[in-house]
């Protein structure tokens, strides 16, 4: 925990993604909030049909939702100060990838993830 989900328009450009996840996991990881590094999973979700508004010519408008679902007990100061972190460093990263490409929203939610949880670890 905590999991990172980006989902991305088919229309907008991530030349490295790997770079990319790296850079957000490098941010909550910086954060403090989180007890270990590799409790921090992140992945990609290519959203191939998509529409932004109801004309075809508003398809050159893209997006970015992210969601992050972490352990209860963090306040909302922490919930919306790791949602400003992740939407500042997508903007960093991805702005000027798109090079006029796609007029790029990006949205983030954070949400704590229920109470009904479980996980195991499986060792190789």
């Amino acid at each position: 925990m905590p999991h990172l989900t980006i989902q991305v328009t088919a229309n907008v450009s991530i030349a490295h993604e790997e770079s990319f996840l790296k850079a957000l996991n490098k941010i909550l990881w910086d954060s403090g909030h989180f007890g270990k590094a590799t409790d921090i999973k992140a992945r990609i979700i290519p959203v191939e049909t998509f529409l932004v508004g109801v004309e075809d010519d508003e398809q050159v408008n893209g997006f970015i939702y992210a969601h992050l679902k972490i352990m209860s007990g963090r306040d909302i100061s922490i919930r919306n100060q790791l949602a400003e972190q992740l939407v500042t460093t997508i903007e960093q990263t991805l702005g000027a990838e798109q090079s006029g490409r796609a007029s790029l929203q990006v949205c983030v939610e954070v949400e704590e993830i229920s109470a009904v949880y479980h996980k195991k670890m499986l060792n190789a």
